[in-house]
């Protein structure tokens, strides 16, 4: 009876032991189903947000790789309105000295506005104009330094134009050096980009970018109060700098670099409908730019036909390789003997240059949605499969909603002032 009585013992024990094991498996594989549904639900929230981004078209750069993290429609030319500028100041860091004085003439003076206030005659150094253009968005201040470091503005469009195809910005084309609307003026999100990663190589350009407030003068002594027209830098310290821009046909556009964990990023928005969103939608995108960078997110690359039908564009113009090499020797060899020239003169630069608008023997091509590109690698088009196997964010989902702006929208937003251009 003893021995019955210890063998139905170690039974119930053993029956106890199983019993334990299947609970602990069961609890382990209920903590995996819920941590699985909690990441899937996360990762589905951050991609939902990056992807929820109303301004026409958007990148977001890592800028020491040069790699895209974030892009909508990336290669969508749009207008670049006062964002110009930044490549304004990179040209002009490159052929003049702080140092140098150069005269205000009548036409600079007359340039509409955002303007300084400075008045024909007045004689006014290099670095006091890049503090007005880049903070200020002063168009007078822009035209100044045009006419002082090339002669003349047309001159130093060619110099624009020549630079942006140097750094690889192959689908921008300048007309003017403050961006005032006009006709063949375009740059797409991912060559601002790339003209903001080679500004801030330069630790005067960056200063001048972060500085929220500052006081200049002309040579007589004439002093101009100025203010950053980018709000960010009162209310994220993470953010270094950057470019704002706006006209009625551009509608809001901006560049910026800040760091996000140690790491800096380069963001470009164009064709915000509202300032406040523009804001809103460089802090979502530097944040979602950081998450890729730890591995939390995959890049996310799309295009809308919506944007690109409004535009009446079917794919970007590429310029070759010739074109671009030829470019870059032109620009690097185009310095002008004097470096501050007195803003009458004219220049006798009789060099023609090649803009990015010039009909391209290459193969390559951008993929609009619906349409197929040519190129080995492919630009993934909304609601469809890339040819690694990987979806898009947006797949399954509708492009994103038409932007306000084309027949409702005008009339009701407030900051759409007339001729107010920064």
């Amino acid at each position: 009876m003893e021995v019955k009585s210890e063998k139905s013992k170690m039974k119930r024990e053993q029956l106890n032991v199983k019993g334990k094991r299947t609970r602990v498996k069961r609890s382990g594989i209920l903590i995996l189903v819920y941590v699985f549904l909690f990441t899937f639900h996360f990762s589905l929230f951050a991609v939902a947000s990056a992807d929820d981004i109303q301004s026409r078209a958007a990148v977001v750069m890592d800028a020491a790789t040069g790699r895209v993290l974030y892009a909508k429609n990336p290669e969508l030319r749009l207008l670049p309105a006062s964002t110009t500028k930044l490549m304004t100041a990179l040209v002009v860091i490159e052929k003049a000295k702080l140092t140098d004085v150069v005269t205000v003439s009548e036409r600079a003076a007359a340039a509409p506005p955002t303007k300084a206030g400075l008045k024909a005659g007045d004689k006014v150094t290099i670095e006091t104009l890049l503090y007005a253009a880049l903070m200020k968005s002063a168009n007078d201040a822009a035209v100044v330094l045009a006419e002082g470091v090339a002669g003349s503005e047309e001159e130093f469009v060619h110099l624009m134009n020549r630079k942006a195809l140097a750094i690889g910005a192959n689908d921008t084309h300048f007309i003017n050096a403050n961006g005032l609307p006009g006709k063949g003026q375009y740059i797409t999100a991912y060559d601002l980009s790339k003209i903001m990663r080679n500004a801030i190589k330069y630790p005067v350009l960056r200063e001048i970018l972060g500085t929220r407030l500052t006081e200049i003068s002309t040579e007589t002594g004439k002093t101009m109060f100025i203010k950053n027209t980018n709000k960010l830098l009162w209310s994220d310290e993470d953010l270094l700098g950057g470019k704002t821009g706006y006209t009625n046909q551009a509608r809001h556009c901006f560049v910026c670099f800040g760091e996000r964990d140690k790491d800096t990023l380069v963001v470009a928005l164009l064709g915000s409908p509202r300032r406040d969103l523009l804001w809103k939608e460089t802090e979502e995108l530097m944040g979602f730019g950081a998450k890729v960078l730890n591995n939390n997110e995959e890049p996310v690359v799309y295009l809308t036909r919506a944007d690109y039908d409004e535009a009446k564009v079917t794919k970007a113009a590429y310029t070759t390789k010739t074109d671009i090499r030829v470019s870059k020797k032109r620009y690097r060899g185009g310095k002008t003997k004097k470096q501050a020239i007195v803003a009458d003169r004219k220049s006798k630069n009789k060099k023609q240059v090649v803009v990015a608008s010039k009909k391209s023997t290459s193969k390559k091509q951008v993929a609009v949605a619906g349409k197929k590109s040519t190129n080995k690698k492919k630009v993934v088009v909304a609601g469809r499969k890339t040819s690694n196997g990987k979806q898009l964010a947006m797949a399954g989902k509708k492009p994103t909603k038409q932007l306000p702006g084309n027949k409702k929208g005008k009339k009701n937003i407030k900051d759409q002032k007339k001729n107010d251009y920064s």
